[in-house]
């Protein structure tokens, strides 16, 4: 278990580049037959990956989370990036093919993964937060989730978005979760850029082909980094900091919030101007 203390602005100003990959970059989510999860004092967001040739349940010790069971005071969201895979919650199967997502509300006691196919594994990109209201557990298929189509070809920004736990789909307590993809040949997302104060954001982005990578952009509009991203790698997006990214060649990314508020458009515009 990695846990990552909170970072202020004027810390975040001084850092350098070692600095900002060791407090904000996630790295080697999917090493097989382990929990890989990291635990961040942003909104206590629980961000990890499982990829099982044979089952692996899902724990965390209690002096981390202060209960019996994970999701005793949590929920999460999982969504497969890799072959199909199984998860088990509770007793209930739910079979993942690529790119589905499953919605577990709180309270689920026993939580495992595995693959159909040992020697093709899934792979669950996994994000958790805190909850005090139970909700349905929900597989939520891509076939089924709405896409929003945005951007423009002519700013290579243009991308479908994929919102899968959101107020107007499977509900959750606080957390929100959706996959975007870009169409090529765009390689700029979230642009123009935003901030949303009230909640942090993790992004995990995956698809980069190989010697390919990411610039992922974030600090305040006129105080401005970046952290270079590879294949199957998230990063922590502070709710002070503006969020964005550009790669060498087209990707997919994953996004999860969680905070004080969940409407999807609540977020504060930064115009291109004012960044720096």
């Amino acid at each position: 278990m990695d846990i990552r203390d909170a970072v202020n602005f004027e810390y975040y100003k001084k850092m350098d580049t070692a600095e900002l990959r060791k407090n904000f970059l996630i790295q080697d989510l999917f090493k097989k037959d382990s929990l890989n999860l990291t635990y961040s004092y942003y909104d206590r967001m629980i961000v990890g990956g499982i990829c099982p040739t044979k089952p692996i349940k899902l724990t965390m010790a209690r002096e981390i989370i202060g209960g019996d069971y994970l999701l005793e005071r949590r929920e999460a969201g999982i969504i497969n990036i890799g072959s199909k895979g199984d998860v088990t919650v509770d007793g209930t199967v739910y079979t993942l093919d690529s790119r589905d997502a499953l919605y577990i509300g709180m309270g689920a006691k026993e939580v495992v993964f595995s693959s159909a196919d040992a020697s093709k594994p899934a792979k669950f990109y996994f994000n958790s937060s805190p909850a005090h209201k139970a909700y349905p557990t929900t597989k939520i298929g891509i076939k089924d989730a709405e896409p929003i189509h945005t951007g423009e070809a002519e700013k290579n920004n243009k991308r479908t978005i994929y919102k899968f736990i959101h107020p107007d789909g499977v509900k959750s307590c606080q957390l929100v979760m959706g996959m975007t993809l870009l169409d090529p040949p765009s390689i700029w997302n979230t642009m123009p850029c935003h901030t949303h104060p009230r909640r942090i954001e993790a992004y995990f982005y995956f698809d980069i082909p190989g010697d390919d990578l990411l610039f992922h952009l974030m600090g305040k509009a006129d105080e401005t980094r970046h952290i270079v991203v590879r294949n199957e790698e998230a990063v922590l997006s502070p709710s002070w900091s503006l969020h964005s990214g550009v790669g060498t060649y087209k990707y997919s990314f994953i996004w999860g919030m969680c905070g004080e508020n969940q409407t999807f458009t609540d977020m504060d515009g930064i115009p291109m101007k004012d960044i720096k």
